[in-house]
């Protein structure tokens, strides 16, 4: 990442924590105005998720035995 992505990062993440309900409201508009940058971040959080079920399943497993 750039410089400039990493202060925009701390920015949002600073936002956050200090005023949840204004960077909802930030990230609302920004998914509204431009919602391609948002579906592939939820299609890759179902892969993560279905990968991190799969891990869980199979501890489960090993730990059972």
């Amino acid at each position: 990442m750039s410089n400039l992505d990493d202060s925009i990062g701390k920015i949002l993440l600073d936002l956050q924590k200090d005023d949840p309900d204004t960077f909802k409201k930030l990230m609302k508009k920004a998914q509204d105005e431009n919602p391609e940058l948002f579906d592939s971040t939820d299609a890759e959080n179902i892969e993560i998720d279905e990968y991190n079920q799969k891990i869980d399943d199979y501890n489960k497993k090993i730990d059972e035995q």
